[in-house]
């Protein structure tokens, strides 16, 4: 056991001392060197401890934003059973504003020496964000993957729906209704997934509708994520007339459905309304919502094989996996009547 300490501590370079303490896991040792020890164990091929591979081996960490918007805790589920039925237990780290942070979660992970994390619409979806706190998750190394979002110059899995294809099937879905004036609605553009929507909403009105980019401008109304976010910018753009909606989430097309109703309005007769997810329950709205569906089970089993074959040192080609997206026509989108628009609906008869 002595020589075997030796070789341990020359491998991780740390003191016996140190490797006794993490071997028999007891504190004061930092969460980069117990990896360090642990690491030496695999190198030179000695089995851990049970009680490290009860404690560690096992866990994977699951970072979310938010569990209002039903599409996360839709995800959760997915990737929760397939990392349990690869041998794994998820442990899941919620956001919540001012509330514990992402860094602040990934530091706990660290501790609890997690296998690999899972970012679902994290800092890496955010355009300003400073991704060099990922690329020292790469250099431990510990195996990442991130969903709905991507980093130049990260070399880690990519999991995204083809945000860019939402945007163009929403507006074809419109205009084949027979509506001209079609709005967009969404969230902040400083992230990736709404540039991505608002290019695919400005390419399709172009090509289908042959409007400028300034006229566009018009139409665009972006704001909060939300019931409330959604319904603040689609009664400004009701205001001028749009006919159709485009929202960035389901939610923000529920709240677009509010402002309809409270300007007088029938959603579909007089106005139609896009949203994008299907999360759960949402079929089920007054009335159904047309959408476009994520296909959140494909993503997330891939997410989790791509993490297990990283963890197990069999990582496959570290790029951009992209998930089309499929156009759910509901009762939220109707045909358009003839030079009829939002305003003139309201407008008082002559």
């Amino acid at each position: 056991m002595r020589a075997r300490l030796s070789d341990i501590a020359r491998q991780a370079d740390v003191s016996e001392a140190t490797v006794s303490r993490v071997l028999n896991d007891r504190p004061g040792v930092s969460a980069d060197t117990r990896q360090a020890v642990l690491t030496a164990l695999d190198v030179l091929g000695y089995e851990r401890p049970e009680r490290l591979r009860k404690r560690s081996a096992g866990l994977v960490g699951l970072i979310v934003p938010e569990l209002e918007n039903p599409i996360f805790p839709a995800f959760a589920q997915t990737i929760e059973s397939a990392l349990s039925q690869s041998g794994y237990t998820p442990v899941l780290c919620t956001q919540t504003p001012g509330g514990v942070t992402e860094d602040e979660y990934v530091e706990m992970l660290l501790d609890r020496q997690v296998s690999g994390i899972v970012f679902v619409s994290g800092l890496h979806a955010d355009t300003t964000a400073d991704h060099e706190r990922y690329q020292r998750l790469i250099n431990r190394p510990l195996p990442i993957v991130m969903i709905n979002g991507y980093a130049e110059g990260l070399d880690v899995p990519f999991i995204s729906c083809d945000d860019r294809l939402a945007g163009e099937l929403a507006v074809s879905h419109l205009v084949a209704l027979g509506h001209t004036r079609i709005g967009f609605v969404s969230g902040p553009d400083r992230f990736l997934n709404v540039q991505r929507k608002l290019d695919g909403y400005r390419a399709a009105m172009r090509r289908e509708l042959d409007v400028s980019d300034r006229d566009l401008d018009e139409f665009i109304a972006l704001t909060l994520f939300g019931v409330e976010g959604g319904e603040v910018a689609a009664n400004q753009l009701l205001a001028r007339g749009v006919t159709g909606i485009v929202c960035g989430s389901d939610l923000m097309a529920l709240g677009a459905i509010r402002a309809a109703r409270r300007r007088g309005l029938s959603v579909p007769r007089d106005v139609s309304v896009v949203g994008f997810d299907d999360s759960p329950l949402i079929a089920f709205t007054d009335p159904p919502l047309t959408t476009l569906r994520q296909p959140v089970a494909a993503m997330g089993n891939a997410a989790i094989r791509q993490l297990v074959d990283e963890i197990n040192g069999h990582g496959a080609p570290r790029s951009e996996y992209v998930y089309a997206p499929e156009l759910v026509v509901r009762g939220s989108t109707a045909i358009n009547k003839a030079g009829r628009t939002a305003e003139s609906v309201n407008a008082p008869a002559a």
